[in-house]
């Protein structure tokens, strides 16, 4: 399946990079590795680029920054790479269309791994759908064939993660989904502490998409202490 997979690596520290690069083509990726941000976004244009794995510190400029400039043309999976403690960059990565993000120092086998997990997500999601893999709901309408969402009949552009969430509150409408379901069902990894934090921020992405609000919420709702349902 991941044959001819193309992966984006983009981070200055060359030991890093070139580490990501060995372990990737093992697995039998294709690797366009970058140490700056400029000629990665050059890349993007050029090339098919499957996932991209973006550290947040470059010296030309910002992962967040490369970041939101492929979200509004692309829709591959990006995984952010942070360093330990930076709380505010992981919740702004997400906010920005980031998939996934994983906190240096970190195991390359790990790496690996969560790139198997979000090239699985998003190939479920592109792949031709059946009438079944259709839901509807008060002028929302979630396509899991073909990854589509169109809310009153306009499209809303959601990343791989946030379809994946809001199939899944849909799929069980009227039905609370808690936060560790949700996480361990979209992520499919072990529920921590702090993966309550990642599942908030994407549902309150997902919300502004959907012209939503927490306090008056026409889709998303949440149980407080609980996790989040869509009213029948």
């Amino acid at each position: 399946m991941d044959k001819n997979r193309s992966i984006l690596v983009v981070d200055d520290e060359k030991e890093i990079a070139d580490l990501l690069e060995l372990y990737l083509k093992n697995d039998g990726y294709q690797v366009l590795k970058f140490y700056e941000g400029k000629p990665a976004l050059d890349c993007v244009k050029a090339e098919k680029i499957d996932l991209a794995i973006l550290d947040i510190m470059l010296p030309d400029m910002d992962g967040l920054e490369i970041c939101r400039k492929i979200r509004e043309e692309y829709n591959f999976p990006i995984i952010m790479l942070t360093a330990k403690g930076e709380e505010v960059d992981k919740v702004t990565g997400l906010t920005m269309g980031a998939d996934d993000y994983i906190t240096k120092p970190f195991m390359p086998l790990e790496v690996v791994a969560r790139v198997k997990a979000q090239l699985r997500r998003f190939t479920q999601y592109n792949t031709g759908g059946q009438e079944s893999d259709i839901i509807t709901i008060r002028g929302l309408l979630l396509n899991k064939g073909t990854h589509e969402c169109l809310l009153n009949e306009e499209a809303v552009d959601l990343t791989p993660t946030e379809f994946s969430i809001i199939w899944t509150l849909a799929e069980n409408q009227g039905r609370v989904i808690t936060s560790e379901e949700l996480f361990n069902k979209v992520w499919q990894e072990k529920y921590f502490e702090n993966s309550n934090n990642t599942v908030m921020v994407h549902v309150r992405h997902i919300r502004q998409k959907l012209k939503d609000s927490a306090e008056r919420p026409k889709y998303i709702k949440t149980i407080w202490g609980v996790g989040y349902k869509i009213e029948k």
